[in-house]
């Protein structure tokens, strides 16, 4: 990017001069409030889609026609987690603090369970035992058919990662970095591997002869010997850390991730095959791969589809999409934050139906990036602008810098003007220059935001 078009080619900027810092612990999820959003994965079974909304409501309708079957409305101000269809019942945690079954004909509940906290990771079931985490932080293992409590375990900090269940083994990471190996049966702790953030994922991560890979806040993901918890790799994404897990498919690893880029790496080394850049971020966002295509959405309100090299071939505007869509007979079923789900052609792009929850109130959710804000790591200049001696160092002042919050360690007196004086927009970021994510711009379609076409448009980027 040239500088000289914004007005100030004189205008010097090292890379080295920012840091992206996390401030604060991720809260984003246990934030979101009431409206008539769909934030969760749909779940299918028979030809009946089943979903989840803000509105705290579960619903299911039919698959080819959008057509309501029932609703199921919970106790609490959002149905948290995705919905698992396991033989006759639909499972789902709920804000409420509870873990409910539903039969899967009626909507009635079955049984309840009752956790000390949120819950916003996604049931999972192996032999008639369903495994949840609470943000109480502890993962519950409960039995299919009565509810019962078998087993729960204490990881020390909030959950909101789903658990991976692999032969005799769970594992579930927390907020506090750690991923735990659990003893699939009795719940006793066989290994815990550390990182550098929060862990939070949706969806279980993958595992695959031996090897999980996981993902964190820390913005790495890493290949870990499921055996005993040793690394074998990392690779690290962009500066606003992954809380989704990784898709495996032909020993190549897809991961969507909070810098807005979807990444393609090779299962063996982690090394980068291509990359594709959307104009928002990743979040809860998981991809959908199958042998010819990718299918994603992104919080610029785009659902992408893109052949096995990551060449686009369609995208979907929704306007507002936080989850990952289900992938059916040839159709996308996609919940918006419009309050809509949409059954789109998986071959076209195009819209088939839409289902609309109980209220169009969009539900209220807290920015992406608002736990990090952009640091000034050291003085910046204005080239042959300003001499040396009419510097003087004052530590604390904070400056802004387009969107993000900016806290420099030096301050200046000049008569000149200095660096966060001027209009910026443009942020340093891996070594190229781009206009940043506005967290407002998420609720809108990008076609009313008016932004430039070199915005709008996500590309394959190959790894140099």
């Amino acid at each position: 990017m040239d500088t000289a078009e914004f007005g100030f080619d004189s205008f010097e900027t090292g890379l080295e001069d920012f840091e992206m810092k996390k401030v604060s612990k991720f809260s984003r999820t246990w934030n979101v409030g009431y409206g008539g959003s769909i934030m969760c994965i749909p779940a299918e079974k028979d030809g009946v889609i089943v979903f989840a909304s803000a509105d705290h409501h579960v619903y299911a309708v039919d698959w080819k026609t959008g057509k309501e079957i029932w609703r199921h409305k919970g106790s609490g101000t959002h149905i948290g987690s995705c919905p698992t269809i396991v033989k006759n019942k639909v499972i789902v945690g709920d804000f409420d603090y509870n873990v409910y079954a539903l039969d899967f004909s009626s909507g009635k509940p079955v049984w309840r369970f009752r956790t000390g906290g949120k819950i916003a990771s996604t049931p999972v079931e192996s032999e008639g035992v369903v495994y949840i985490g609470s943000q109480d932080g502890f993962v519950y293992a409960l039995h299919l058919e009565t509810g019962n409590e078998l087993w729960r375990f204490n990881t020390g900090d909030e959950i909101e990662s789903t658990a991976s269940v692999y032969l005799d083994k769970v594992f579930v990471g927390s907020f506090n970095g750690y991923i735990f190996c659990l003893d699939k049966k009795t719940g006793k702790e066989v290994w815990r591997f550390k990182t550098g953030g929060e862990i939070l994922n949706n969806q279980p991560f993958p595992v695959d002869r031996g090897v999980i890979y996981l993902s964190s806040m820390d913005s790495c993901l890493y290949a870990v010997d499921a055996g005993n918890g040793k690394e074998i790799w990392r690779f690290r994404t962009g500066n606003y850390g992954n809380s989704g897990a990784a898709v495996l498919r032909k020993n190549k690893l897809y991961i969507a991730c909070r810098d807005g880029i979807l990444y393609a790496l090779a299962k063996e080394t982690g090394k980068e095959i291509w990359r594709f850049r959307t104009a928002g971020p990743m979040g809860w966002q998981r991809p959908v791969v199958t042998d010819k295509n990718i299918f994603f959405s992104s919080e610029d309100g785009n659902v992408y589809c893109l052949n096995p090299e990551g060449k686009e071939i369609w995208r979907f505007n929704a306007r507002i999409l936080y989850s990952t869509p289900l992938l059916h007979k040839g159709i996308l079923y996609q919940g918006s934050g419009d309050c809509h789900l949409y059954a789109i052609d998986a071959k076209t792009g195009k819209e088939i139906w839409r289902f609309a929850a109980s209220t169009l109130q969009p539900c209220e959710v807290p920015p992406a990036y608002e736990s990090w804000k952009m640091v000034v790591s050291k003085r910046t200049h204005i080239e042959d602008a300003v001499t040396e001696e009419k510097y003087k160092s004052r530590k604390g002042e904070t400056v802004s810098l387009s969107d993000y919050h900016i806290e420099s360690e030096y301050s200046s007196e000049s008569e000149y003007r200095q660096k966060s004086d001027y209009d910026v927009s443009f942020v340093i970021f891996n070594g190229a220059s781009f206009e940043p994510f506005i967290a407002s711009d998420y609720a809108k379609p990008l076609c009313d935001l008016g932004m430039p076409e070199r915005r709008r448009t996500g590309r394959v980027e190959p790894h140099v």
